[in-house]
């Protein structure tokens, strides 16, 4: 659906126009108009794209709404697909990662963002942009600029969050025994920063190019401001690589407690299976009832049989307690 429908000039805001008024304002030398839209219907969106002369290509890229984060130039316009990121609860109460889809078109008199799986609007990013009419006199291109950080600065959040929740799993590694459990929270962390990786990595190489080498005529002016969200884009991606770095050192480091923990297990079976080995191979030599044995015609035999099996568990006992097996 529509959501407004705003025209600009020399960086104010003239009105809010009807859909069918846009190739008129988009006329205008000094004038350019800002549409925003939520999941538009296949003939909302067929309309905007005979008003704004878009490219059809771009134009089924936005219907389907399915695509990798990218930016793709077509003559003097551009095409922008950014994935914001969105915490949500699931069924279950827990936290899970919402990958929403944000198609931007931009040209030299407009500008549409076509938002898809996005709770979130950006009213914020057009009330920001209309108290700075002296950066808005850039027209589309400081637009695609503020739309493009806010998506990028929802991404800080997440990554500062996961960064949380993996240090609190480092600290209770040590302090209580390892369990699948834990491998699952680790496991559903590096999925969520892989998801937040497929977001970031693709963009970067997309706003590289609106302010290094051959910049597209429409971003002219405005390169500081692109290579401003291309530092940002660095730093997510760095923190991104450095916790997948800390995950994995902590799976193995998981792993190898889980390890040790059924060695541990092992080493007190194996102790009190030894303790209970000795009495049973005494009792066991003196039940065979072989009528020739000298020790079966001793008055003592008996309690010295039970006195042996004590010595040697007791003997036994204390080395394994030395050696920290029980």
């Amino acid at each position: 659906m529509l959501i407004t429908c705003v025209a600009y000039e020399n960086g104010r805001k003239l009105a809010d126009i009807p859909v069918e008024d846009i190739s008129e304002f988009v006329k205008r030398a000094d004038c350019f108009v800002w549409v925003a839209m939520f999941e538009p219907t296949r003939e909302e969106l067929d309309q905007m794209a005979d008003e704004f002369g878009l490219h059809p290509l771009a134009v089924e890229d936005a219907r389907t709404g399915h695509q990798r984060p990218k930016i793709e130039e077509y003559g003097d316009s551009l095409f922008a697909v950014l994935h914001p990121i969105e915490k949500v609860k699931t069924a279950d109460g827990d936290d899970d990662l919402l990958v929403g889809e944000v198609d931007i078109f931009v040209g030299p008199n407009y500008i549409l963002s076509v938002r898809h799986r996005v709770h979130v609007g950006f009213s914020a990013v057009r009330e920001r942009a209309e108290r700075e009419p002296d950066l808005l006199r850039h027209g589309s291109a400081f637009v695609l600029y503020a739309l493009m950080d806010n998506v990028v600065d929802r991404y800080f959040p997440v990554i500062d969050d996961l960064e949380t929740q993996l240090e609190n799993i480092e600290q209770q590694m040590f302090s209580t025994a390892s369990t699948r459990d834990r491998l699952e929270q680790l496991y559903s962390l590096k999925s969520k920063l892989m998801t937040l990786k497929h977001a970031v990595a693709p963009l970067m190489e997309g706003v590289g190019k609106l302010y290094g080498g051959r910049v597209p005529q429409l971003c002219k002016g405005t390169q500081e401001y692109f290579r401003d969200i291309y530092d940002h884009l660095s730093r997510i991606n760095a923190a991104i690589e450095s916790s997948r770095e800390m995950l994995t050192t902590a799976t193995q480091v998981n792993l190898a407690l889980i390890s040790l923990s059924e060695n541990e297990v092992t080493k007190r079976l194996a102790a009190w299976g030894a303790l209970i080995t000795v009495p049973t191979l005494i009792a066991g030599i003196y039940g065979m009832n072989f009528k020739n044995m000298p020790e079966l015609d001793l008055v003592f035999g008996y309690p010295l049989a039970i006195g042996v099996m004590f010595a040697v568990d007791a003997l036994l006992f204390w080395r394994f307690r030395v050696a920290k097996w029980i």
